[in-house]
C-alpha cells in the first residue's frame, strides 16, 4: 500500500458515516415518520399539546431508560427497576401521609433506589454472580416490601407536594412540568457524564471487553457497581416521578415496566452485549413506545395489546439490525 493509500483510508473514514450511529439514526427515522403519519391519519395528532403530553407521560420512563442505558453498555442487565420503581413511590406517599417533610422525604426515596442498586452492584462484582439472577432476587425483594409497607393504594394530600407537582412552563400549548424538566435534566447529565468523563469511557471501555479494561488498569470494580448505583437511582427518582404523575403509591405500580425501559434502550440503539450506546437513543426508544401508544388511542378501535405487539415487533428488528451491524464492524 503506498503512502497515498494511507492517508486516503483513514480520510474515506472520517468522511464516512460511523456505523455506531446507524441504530440511532435508525430511530430517529422510526420516530419522524411515526409523527408524519399519526399527523397525516389525525388531524389534531401533531399539535404542541400531544406532544407535550408524550414527554408527560413518560418522564418515569425516560428516566428508568436512562439508568438502564449504562448497565446494558457495560454488559449487564437490572430487571428491578419496576419493583423499586414503585418502593419508591410508596415511600414517598407512605412519608408524606404521615406528615414528613416533602424536602427530607423525596432523597429518602430516591436513595432507597441508590440503596438497591448499591446491593446488586456489590453482589454481581464481588460474588461473580450474573446480574440477571441478583436483580431478579431484587425485584422480588423491592415488590415484596411494597405489599409489607403499604398492601393498598396511598393517595398524597400534601400541599407542598401539589405546588412542586404544578410547577410547569407554557410555550403555548406546549407544557414543560416538573417531572418532564427533570427527566430533560438528567438526560442531559447522563449524555454529559457518558460521553465526556473519564467513567463513561470506562463504562464503554468494560462492556466492549472487560479483560482488556482489566489490563489497561481502569476502575472495573468502581464502575460496573456505580453503573448499578446510578440505575437504582434511575429508579428511586422515577418512582418519585410517578408518585408526582399519580398523586398516589401502589404496590402493584411499574409491574413489568422493566421490560419497558429495556425494550426503550434496545430500540435506541444500545448493543445488548454491551460496549455500545447512546442515552439520547434511549430517549428517542422511549419517544418510539410513547407514539405507538399515542397512534393506538387516536385510532380508538384497536386493543392496547397492540402496542405490545408492535413493540415486539420493533425489538426483534432492531435486535437483528444490531446483530447485521455487529458482523460488519467486525
Amino acid at each position: 500500500m503506498t503512502t497515498d493509500q494511507l492517508v486516503e483510508a483513514p480520510t474515506r473514514r472520517r468522511r464516512g458515516l460511523d456505523v455506531r450511529y446507524l441504530p440511532v439514526l435508525g430511530t430517529l427515522t422510526v420516530v419522524i415518520l411515526m409523527v408524519v403519519i399519526g399527523g397525516a391519519l389525525y388531524p389534531n395528532f401533531l399539535t404542541p399539546r400531544t406532544m407535550g403530553n408524550l414527554f408527560i407521560n413518560n418522564a418515569h420512563l425516560i428516566v428508568l431508560a436512562v439508568g438502564m442505558t449504562f448497565v446494558i453498555i457495560t454488559g449487564g442487565i437490572d430487571l428491578s427497576v419496576g419493583a423499586v420503581l414503585a418502593l419508591s413511590s410508596i415511600i414517598v406517599a407512605t412519608l408524606l401521609q404521615a406528615g414528613w417533610n416533602m424536602w427530607l422525604v423525596l432523597p429518602i426515596a430516591i436513595a432507597a433506589g441508590t440503596l438497591f442498586g448499591l446491593m446488586h452492584g456489590a453482589i454481581i462484582y464481588y460474588f461473580r454472580v450474573q446480574p440477571f439472577i441478583v436483580t431478579l432476587a431484587g425485584m422480588f425483594l423491592a415488590r415484596g416490601l411494597c405489599f409489607l409497607i403499604a398492601p393498598l393504594s396511598i393517595p398524597i394530600a400534601n400541599k407542598g407536594f401539589d405546588r412542586f407537582v404544578g410547577w410547569r412552563i407554557k410555550f403555548g400549548d406546549f407544557r414543560i412540568t416538573t417531572a418532564v424538566g427533570i427527566a430533560l435534566i438528567v438526560v442531559l447529565v447522563a449524555f454529559l457524564v457518558l460521553h465526556y468523563t473519564r467513567f463513561g469511557r470506562t463504562v464503554y471501555a468494560i462492556g466492549g471487553s472487560e479483560p482488556s479494561a482489566i489490563m489497561m488498569g481502569l476502575p472495573v470494580t468502581r464502575t460496573k457497581i456505580l453503573a448499578y448505583v446510578i440505575s437504582g437511582t434511575c429508579a428511586g427518582l422515577g418512582g418519585v416521578l410517578f408518585a408526582m404523575s399519580l398523586k398516589s403509591g401502589y404496590a402493584l405500580t411499574g409491574v413489568g415496566m422493566e421490560l419497558d425501559a429495556i425494550a426503550a434502550v434496545v430500540i435506541g440503539g444500545t448493543l445488548l452485549t454491551g460496549g455500545a450506546g447512546f442515552v439520547l437513543g434511549s430517549l428517542l426508544g422511549v419517544l418510539v413506545l410513547g407514539l405507538i401508544q399515542t397512534i393506538i388511542t387516536f385510532q380508538g378501535t384497536l386493543s392496547s395489546w397492540w402496542t405490545k405487539i408492535v413493540i415486539g415487533a420493533l425489538l426483534l428488528i432492531f435486535v437483528v439490525l444490531q446483530r447485521l451491524l455487529s458482523r460488519r464492524r467486525a
